[in-house]
């Protein structure tokens, strides 16, 4: 997954001038249309819009896009899912819930429909075998159904999302081992704008199923290019490769308290120095590469005061490294020892092993530390 949600969308940047609008989470969608469908069991109409209870105590009201009565008595109902101006795959997706009443005592069934994936590896907040439906969601289910019957429900509910499996390949449910289609995601039901919460979410998640696994070596890279790279480099299966991005603060903290023995940290000439001048956060909004700090690493390395001057006054950080390239000053390798230090920094104290992997545009590795 990329910076929230379940994916990026293309097509839905706001304007800077224009404020952020919050979404709605798969399972806050998911949880109205569950309570809509039990309460047409329940008292024969569907309400439209559906009210329900987020966890803050909010209280969002859905407007359905299908309802309808089955021939085996259960009801259907569906939302379209609406993720405001955060980049999310699943904005736009019907979310359809079909229950059935079950008898006294059952409790509370959850099934995945077509587009919900199921969870096939350990580590995740659900056990192999389950439909991935969030523990969260299944508690808002949960609580909308009991408004209704007064107590605790006894049903099934099952999830669907409509081309779901095609939307899941563009998130990190294969990777994580979540088969067949999507999670009903959300911890407060609310999708915050372009937040890093998501994306830094997925990043734990990764490493809790490589920790399941049993992986003993992990690469965070911040990119693609770079993380085909690096698990070509060492040969490492799909599960000991973490999405990173720009948060390898973010991963780096997670594996001080889960830590494994080894981990590498893969990434493009920019994005690594950045890491080398000390910052943890690789985003272009936390700053530019300092060139001038870069020309003063090449100089101690063996440029000249004219090379120097050059680096300090590019353009971009790859024309930096051209210039420093073409004199064979090894920059590349300074940046891959600093951006090193730096990650172990980060690290100290829990035995990790930290290396760095420093590629160039094309994959070709530049550097390592």
């Amino acid at each position: 997954m990329t910076a929230a949600g379940q994916g990026d969308k293309a097509g839905r940047v706001p304007q800077p001038d224009q404020p952020l609008r919050r979404g709605w989470t798969t399972g806050a969608c998911a949880t109205a249309a569950a309570k809509a469908a039990y309460a047409a069991l329940t008292h024969g109409a569907f309400p439209d819009p559906v009210e329900i209870t987020l966890p803050r105590g909010e209280r969002p009201a859905f407007a359905l896009a299908e309802s309808g009565f089955c021939a085996d008595g259960r009801a259907t109902a569906g939302v379209v899912k609406d993720a405001g101006d955060d980049p999310d795959v699943t904005h736009g997706a019907l979310i359809r819930a079909t229950v059935r009443k079950l008898p006294p005592g059952a409790g509370l069934v959850f099934r995945a429909g077509i587009g919900v994936g199921t969870v096939t590896l350990p580590g995740l907040p659900l056990p192999p075998g389950e439909p991935a439906i969030n523990p969260m969601p299944r508690a808002m289910i949960a609580a909308a159904l009991a408004e209704l019957a007064g107590g605790d429900a006894d049903a099934e509910v099952e999830i669907s999302i409509p081309g779901g499996e095609a939307m899941a390949q563009r998130t990190m449910n294969p990777r994580l081992g979540i088969l067949g289609g999507l999670s009903v995601l959300g911890t407060t039901g609310i999708v915050m704008p372009y937040s890093c919460s998501a994306w830094i979410h997925s990043i734990h998640r990764g490493i809790d199923v490589a920790r399941a696994a049993g992986l003993a070596h992990l690469a965070g890279a911040t990119g693609s290019t770079s993380e085909a790279a690096v698990q070509a480099l060492y040969g490492l299966p799909e599960q000991a490769l973490i999405d990173m991005g720009d948060f390898v603060g973010g991963m780096l903290k997670y594996l001080r308290a889960h830590p494994v023995p080894r981990v590498t940290v893969a990434g493009g000439l920019a994005k690594l120095t950045k890491l080398a001048q000390g910052r943890l956060d690789l985003h272009s909004r936390r700053g530019a590469v300092d060139l001038e700090a870069l020309a003063a690493l090449a100089q101690r390395h063996g440029a000249n005061a004219e090379l120097a001057a050059r680096i300090a006054a590019a353009n971009t950080a790859l024309e930096a490294f051209t210039l420093a390239m073409e004199k064979d000053i090894a920059l590349p390798q300074a940046v891959a020892t600093a951006a090193q230090a730096t990650a172990a920094a980060a690290v100290e104290g829990t035995g990790i092993a930290v290396d760095i992997a420093l590629f160039d545009r094309d994959g070709t590795l530049l550097a390592r530390a």
